[in-house]
């Protein structure tokens, strides 16, 4: 049987939240191109928004148990194409991430390798539910992940798989992971940290290269890498000058973000402080308060799952969202250094639009079969 659950249980708040934020994209995007709407960036995200609110329809209708019957398929398939990426991908700015597919052009292969382990690690924590704790269990998953961990790694890819990182943990947390190895693991990293930072200054880190640790070092001391916070400091600039209302979307004032050329990649990474200049406080808040609400959807839906492997997607897909989304904003406010990271459903970029519309699709299909369907 094709739909074994009531369609009264579609979770239409969390859409309508995803579409509200991919048009505020749509608009600052645009007005990042000078307010052109024939800009191929523009056109390009218009069409990433439909095919993507259709995948994730068509996804929110297909029982989610039968994609996970393919979870090992589907795991091959990202590790396979995250190798393609260093043997045969598009170099751009230093790093090789991209590949070109047939009609498609382009793909970022990362991307959709964070949707990938979302439904993999679903299927792996519920079949290993009961050994959650046992050594043998943890080690095969650490394995499996750190496979692909390290072949985005080598791209070289480091802010993407601290977000993966992190979205894994939440996984294994909400799989039951026991509070004595949380505390155990805390305990070896806390010193590891101190190491780390310590070595960094020597460049003695074996995965990182110069300009990542040159990134890191000048939010540890600013005062010593003052080049390197440059664009960081005209985001935070930026972002306070748009005051409480901002100066308005597609405004042409030359002290701008983006008609001064004070960033680059300001339609991408640096999204957030057109946001802020030309959206003001009330509209950074607002787009804020529309990611707090999409993650608080994903968990409570999470908590209403009907087995392990939905819990697991759903904290999954709100982790990826609300660690990737709080890392972008942080970076544009200087609060973490300076990374490559789009802002999810804002960001110009259709590889991220699409797996992320991916992972809501598939939250959406675990809130149609919630255990409690009387609500």
């Amino acid at each position: 049987m094709l739909f074994d659950y009531k369609l009264r249980n579609f979770n239409i708040r969390l859409l309508i939240y995803v579409l509200a934020l991919c048009v505020i994209g749509v608009l600052v995007i645009r007005s990042a191109a000078a307010g052109s709407m024939e800009d191929s960036r523009v056109i390009r995200q218009m069409a990433g928004i439909g095919v993507g609110t259709l995948a994730a329809l068509i996804l929110s209708l297909i029982d989610y148990h039968r994609i996970l019957n393919i979870s090992v398929v589907i795991y091959l398939g990202c590790v396979g194409l995250l190798a393609w990426v260093l043997m045969n991908g598009v170099l751009r700015g230093g790093a090789t991430r991209w590949v070109v597919l047939p009609v498609i052009g382009q793909v970022q292969p990362s991307e959709f390798t964070k949707i990938g382990l979302i439904i993999f690690f679903a299927w792996f924590f519920d079949k290993y539910q009961e050994q959650i704790n046992r050594l043998p269990v943890l080690g095969m998953a650490a394995v499996l992940f750190g496979v692909p961990i390290l072949l985005i790694l080598a791209e070289p890819n480091l802010s993407t798989s601290l977000i993966i990182i992190m979205m894994f943990a939440a996984m294994i947390f909400a799989a039951g992971l026991s509070y004595k190895w949380i505390f155990g693991v805390l305990a070896v990293l806390t010193p590891l940290a101190g190491i780390f930072i310590y070595l960094l200054q020597y460049e003695m880190i074996p995965f990182l290269r110069g300009y990542q640790a040159q990134r890191i070092l000048s939010f540890i001391n600013p005062g010593q890498y003052q080049d390197a916070n440059r664009q960081q400091d005209n985001s935070v600039m930026a972002i306070g000058s748009g005051q409480l209302w901002g100066k308005g979307l597609n405004n042409t004032t030359i002290a701008s973000v983006k008609n001064g050329n004070f960033l680059s990649e300001e339609s991408t990474d640096f999204i957030f402080a057109i946001i802020g200049e030309e959206l003001g406080f009330a509209g950074s808040m607002v787009t804020i308060g529309l990611f707090l609400l999409i993650v608080y959807e994903c968990l409570w839906m999470a908590r209403q799952a009907k087995d392990l492997s939905g819990k697991i997607i759903c904290t999954g897909v709100a982790a990826l969202i609300g660690f990737q989304s709080f890392s972008n904003i942080a970076v544009a406010t200087k609060l973490f250094p300076n990374t490559g990271l789009p802002l999810p459903f804002v960001s110009y970029g259709v590889s991220s639009l699409l797996s992320m519309f991916v992972g809501i699709g598939l939250v959406l299909n675990v809130g149609l079969q919630r255990k409690n369907t009387h609500n």
